[in-house]
């Protein structure tokens, strides 16, 4: 990876708000999720076809969305529920049917931690973001959350080589 490049990658992490010194502690991961600037939520209704759901995801690049009735959270579809839980191709067949009702939520100004909590012990990838009624404000996922770590890291993580245990042996491989 040329230096240009690399400058550009580095480049391309926004920095969290932070103080400018010190790394990532206690007080960084109590911050509230806000601050990952989490994306607004694709919502689309239970009954909605599972065909309407895939082409929502497609076209916006995202790994889940949110079905909301009455203007309320009552699921989640991610991609890991067509994969798990699809056993043949029928995407005629509603969202109901396949997506995780009521699923684990957080709000806004709930702290990191909170998230990197539900995230690891229940599993998921994605949590949505509600406010007081319920209804969904936002969509938090993992990516997110790397993303805030790493840029507490960003050169330390960016330098390493493709395979660390190599060391710095990963440049012969190219001849350079």
């Amino acid at each position: 990876m040329g230096v240009d490049l690399l400058d550009e990658e580095l480049a391309s992490f926004d920095e969290p708000r932070r103080p400018a010194a010190g790394g990532l502690d206690q007080s960084r991961i109590r911050e509230p999720l806000r601050l990952l600037g989490p994306r607004k939520p694709l919502c689309l209704s239970p009954d909605a076809t599972l065909a309407d759901a895939v082409r929502l995801m497609r076209e916006h690049h995202v790994g889940c969305v949110l079905a909301v009735e009455h203007d309320r959270l009552v699921g989640i579809l991610t991609e890991r529920d067509l994969l798990l839980k699809l056993e043949t191709i029928d995407l005629s067949r509603t969202v109901r049917e396949l997506m995780t009702p009521d699923p684990e939520v957080l709000q806004p100004d709930d702290p990191i931690v909170y998230a990197l909590h539900r995230m690891a012990v229940g599993g998921f990838r994605h949590v949505p973001l509600v406010d007081d009624a319920g209804r969904p404000v936002g969509i938090l996922s993992v990516k997110e959350l790397v993303h805030y770590v790493v840029s507490f890291f960003v050169s330390d993580v960016l330098t390493l080589p493709p395979d660390p245990a190599r060391g710095q042996d990963w440049r012969a491989r190219d001849g350079g």
